[in-house]
């Protein structure tokens, strides 16, 4: 890729990124959320996986890296729908609003959300499920552009075997 290219797109991969995060954490009271900002993150990390190559890119994505980021957002979620299910009775209840009044104060205040709105619980599913869309679609788009490498390495088009 041009030098240029590359100028541009490392810092506006770091202002898509942090779009992306303001998009979750404000995805309770904005239009957006977990899934969108998720997208919008892995956006900016596709642009350097396409401009820089898989070796050059600056953001090391190993696969042990992307395997813990997407673990955590996996198992935070299952996290927050078990303790729901146990103090409540419902999966993925939020404990934060408690609006049954099924959870003691205690525990509501450990799940509620500082601000206004009392969202609860709501801002942290968003939190996790960005962290696994933003690591899945990033994934997706480095098995296709390695495989697209890959098949670059044979001249002719006979099979592969």
């Amino acid at each position: 890729m041009s030098d240029l290219l590359k100028l541009i797109a490392y810092p506006l991969s770091f202002i898509l990124i942090g779009y992306g995060a303001m998009t979750i954490l404000g995805g309770h009271i904005t239009p957006g959320g977990g899934f969108q900002g998720g997208a919008i993150m892995a956006s900016g990390a596709i642009l350097c996986i396409l401009t820089y190559g898989l070796k050059d890119n600056p953001f090391n994505l190993s696969h042990t890296r992307m395997s813990i980021i997407e673990s955590c957002g996996a198992l935070g979620y299952v996290f927050l729908g078990l303790c729901g299910l146990f103090f409540s009775g419902s999966f993925l209840y939020n404990l934060g609003t408690n609006i049954y009044d099924l959870v003691p104060a205690s525990t509501a205040n450990i799940f509620n959300f500082p601000d206004a709105l009392h969202a609860g619980i709501i801002p942290y599913l968003n939190i996790v499920v960005g962290l696994k869309v933003f690591i899945g679609l990033t994934t997706l788009v480095l098995l296709f552009y390695g495989v697209t490498k890959f098949h670059e390495d044979y001249v002719d088009d006979e099979e592969i075997e």
